[in-house]
């Protein structure tokens, strides 16, 4: 046994690509995450909130998928090899539904509150009590 079952994978990012350029890199990538699950919903809700950013009134499921593909942004859960290649969500799997309509709860859009950035910032902030900082 390699590694501590509490211990979050080596290597676990997403990559969020500009979908509107796609001969970029990736424009940022995002590390930190506690478990592959963590990381396979961040990567989800991210896109999601993505595709409801393209979405406008009376829109197709299909020009929805084309407003993404050109202007959205995709999150790539990527980092742990070969052998979990089938558990890291992709989003080619939920965009038709993704798609097809908005989602019924806004919390399917909220990434932020996955985000291992700000647990860090918030953690960050208990270190100093919570108060802010001295003027």
């Amino acid at each position: 046994m390699s590694e501590h079952p509490l211990t979050p994978p080596a290597g676990l990012e997403v990559r969020i690509r500009d979908l509107s350029d796609p001969d970029a890199e990736a424009v940022e990538v995002v590390r930190g995450f506690l478990s592959l699950a963590h990381a396979n919903e961040f990567a989800k809700r991210y896109v999601r909130d993505s595709v409801e950013r393209c979405r406008v009134p009376r829109a197709t499921a299909a020009e929805v998928t084309a407003a993404w593909f050109a202007f959205g942004e995709d999150a790539v859960v990527s980092g742990l090899g070969e052998d979990h290649q089938g558990e890291m969500w992709q989003s080619a799997n939920d965009l038709p539904a993704f798609a097809a309509a908005p989602p019924r709860d806004r919390e399917a859009l909220n990434w932020r509150m996955l985000d291992p950035r700000r647990m860090e910032e918030d953690g960050d902030e208990d270190d100093d009590g919570g108060e802010g900082e001295e003027e």
